[in-house]
C-alpha cells in the first residue's frame, strides 16, 4: 500500500501552560498520508511512504520517526534547497509553516519513479492544495491505469491551503477515486451537502463512499446500500490524527475483504488509538481488545467505553 503526501516535524508542548509560557516541547512528526501509511503498519500490512523533505535536521528526523513505525521510505526524495515542513500543536490549535516545503516542490514527473504495483494508493486533497506543482501531480496519480490498485482519497479539508486557490477541484478528483472518505463538516464547507445521500449524488464515481460524522459514527455508501456505525466510546486525549487512523483501519479491513460493518467498526477502532494520544499516531490496541468489540453485537459494541485503561 502506498501513502504520499506532505509529512512535518511537530512539535506538542512537552509542559502544561499556556503556549507562550511553555519552555519545553517535543518534537515527533505529523502528515495526513504518513499517519495512513504508520496505522497500516500497525496493523500488520506492507505501507510504504512517499514525499519529499529538506537536507536538513527535521527531515532526517521525520524519515527516521516514520520509518522507525515500520513504513518503507525508500519513496522518500530529499531536496537540498527547501527546507522540511513544520507545525506547532497548541492544546487542539494547529500553526503550519509549509511554504516553499520540499514537499510542496513535487510534481507529476515523481509519477515514473513511483512503483504502482501496489494494491491501493492513498491520496488526500492536502497535497493539491500544495502548489500548482502538486495539483499536477494529483491528476496525473489518478490518471494512471489501475491494473493492480485501488485509489482512494480523503478529502482532509484545510481551508488555509485554498485561500489562493479554488477547491472546486477537489470535487474532480474526489469522483475520479474508487474510495472516497469525507468528513460531513468538510463537505458542508467544501460542497455545501452534509447528508450522506447529498455527498453520493456529487460523487457518482467513486465505487465506495464513506462518510465520517465524528463522534456520531461513519456511514459506509456502496452497491446501493447505506450502512451507518456508530463510534465507539472513547476518552479523548487528543482528535488530531484520528481521521486518518480511521481512514487506515477502514482500508484494512476493505482490502482484507470484512463485511460493511467490520470494515467500519475497524474504522473506529483505529481512531480510538489515535484519540488516545497527543501524538497523530498511537499505541496498537490489545489485539483481544479488537476482536471482542469487532465481534460484538449492537448493545455490546454501544455500551464499550474505551478509556486510558482500557474497557469498560
Amino acid at each position: 500500500m502506498l501513502c504520499l503526501g506532505e509529512t512535518m516535524a511537530l512539535f506538542v508542548p512537552g509542559e502544561p501552560g499556556p503556549a507562550d509560557q511553555v519552555r519545553t516541547w517535543i518534537r515527533t512528526f505529523g502528515g495526513a498520508e504518513s499517519n495512513v501509511a504508520c496505522n497500516l503498519a500497525q496493523l500488520g500490512l506492507p505501507a510504504k511512504w512517499v514525499s519529499a523533505v529538506g537536507d536538513d535536521a527535521f527531515g532526517k528526523a521525520v524519515v527516521a520517526a516514520v520509518a522507525g513505525q515500520g513504513v518503507d521510505v525508500s519513496g522518500v526524495r530529499v531536496d537540498p534547497d527547501r527546507p522540511t515542513g513544520l507545525y506547532i500543536k497548541e492544546s487542539g490549535l494547529m500553526r503550519y509553516y509549509r511554504s516553499g516545503s520540499a514537499a510542496s516542490a513535487l510534481g507529476p514527473s515523481l509519477v515514473d519513479d513511483l512503483d504502482l504495483n501496489v494494491r491501493l494508493l492513498h491520496l488526500t486533497g492536502i497535497t493539491a492544495g500544495l502548489s500548482d506543482s502538486c495539483l499536477d501531480l494529483m491528476r496525473a496519480l489518478i490518471a494512471v491505469p489501475r491494473i493492480t490498485h485501488r485509489l482512494s482519497f480523503d478529502l482532509n479539508w484545510r481551508p488555509r491551503l485554498w485561500t489562493q486557490r479554488n477547491p472546486a477541484v477537489l470535487l474532480e478528483l474526489a469522483n475520479r477515486a474508487d474510495i472516497v472518505l469525507v468528513g460531513d463538516d468538510e463537505a458542508e464547507l467544501v460542497w455545501g451537502v452534509s447528508a450522506p445521500q447529498e455527498i453520493r449524488r456529487l460523487l457518482p464515481g467513486p465505487s465506495t463512499v464513506v462518510v465520517k460524522h465524528g463522534a456520531r459514527g461513519a456511514t459506509l455508501l456502496e452497491d446501493g446500500a447505506e450502512i451507518f456505525e456508530p463510534a465507539l466510546r472513547v476518552e479523548v486525549v487528543e482528535p488530531i490524527g484520528a481521521g486518518d487512523a480511521f481512514a487506515a483501519g477502514f482500508l484494512a479491513a476493505t482490502l482484507a475483504g470484512e463485511s460493511p460493518a467490520r470494515r467500519l467498526r475497524s474504522g473506529h477502532l483505529q481512531a480510538a488509538v489515535a484519540l488516545r494520544t497527543h501524538d497523530d499516531v498511537g499505541l496498537p490496541l490489545p489485539r483481544e481488545m479488537v476482536r471482542a468489540l469487532l465481534d460484538a453485537d449492537a448493545q455490546g459494541w454501544a455500551d464499550a467505553h474505551l478509556t486510558t485503561q482500557g474497557v469498560r
